[in-house]
């Protein structure tokens, strides 16, 4: 059995598990919420670019990551380019969107899964050693993305591999962006359309500048733009 069949079976186990109301994440009733202690927390604000939309059968080709406070003050980053075990299921829709081909990928110095697991694990134990909050407690760390079940699934699916699994490192819970945005007066769901409504810049459509790290980047700007406009802001103060 492949791991992406094997991380596909997982995840429709745990949601038949929730549904019928079996699945209690722990911790919950132990943890420092955001509205007791802002800086017990901290956002995982992270972009993938991929082969394709289905990550039990599509790769990840980078990863770009941006840690910050709940403010929306960057205190680490992170980006890596990651050489797909399956080039060949290459969409070519996906292709036009991040500009992969394996050659460029390996002139632009890819890295195999496993180096790239590595590498993301030993950053991500670091940032967590050195960001604690005032308490002096290592953070809780909420995943934050532009449609968050799609980059949680890949970076899953790519963790699961090496023996690891998002919910290792991070919170239970996830921030969506355009949920966010919505919820601060923006109701649109379109990347240009929310960055219209917020005042932003659209992110980039050149497919060589288009990385997950020039989206993380951008999902950190969206964040930033929806919380000055949020009531949950002065919540947070």
């Amino acid at each position: 059995m492949s791991v992406r069949m094997l991380w596909s079976l997982m995840r429709a186990f745990c949601v038949c598990l929730a549904a019928v109301g079996c699945f209690q994440p722990e911790a919950l009733s132990q943890s420092i919420w955001p509205v007791q202690d802002k800086t017990a927390w901290g956002l995982f604000i992270v972009d993938v670019e991929t082969t394709g939309l289905d990550p039990a059968v599509h790769d990840m080709i980078d990863l770009g990551v941006i840690y910050s406070d709940l403010d929306g003050r960057e205190l680490d980053r992170f980006f890596i380019r990651i050489m797909p075990d399956h080039p060949e299921r290459l969409d070519p829709g996906a292709a036009r969107v991040n500009g992969f081909s394996v050659e460029r990928w390996k002139e632009l110095g890819a890295v195999e899964e496993a180096e790239a697991v590595r590498r993301f694990l030993d950053f991500h134990s670091e940032v967590v050693s050195r960001h604690h909050g005032a308490r002096g407690l290592p953070r809780t760390w909420l995943f934050t993305a532009y449609n968050a079940w799609f980059d949680r699934s890949f970076l899953d699916a790519l963790l699961l591999g090496s023996g690891s699994s998002v919910r290792d490192l991070f919170s239970y819970f996830q921030l969506d962006l355009p949920s966010l945005a919505w919820g601060a007066g923006a109701p649109q769901l379109l990347n240009r359309d929310v960055a219209g409504a917020l005042g932003l810049d659209d992110e980039t459509r050149v497919p060589s500048d288009h990385t997950g790290l020039s989206g993380a980047e951008w999902n950190l700007a969206v964040y930033r733009a929806a919380m000055a406009r949020s009531p949950s802001a002065a919540v947070l103060k």
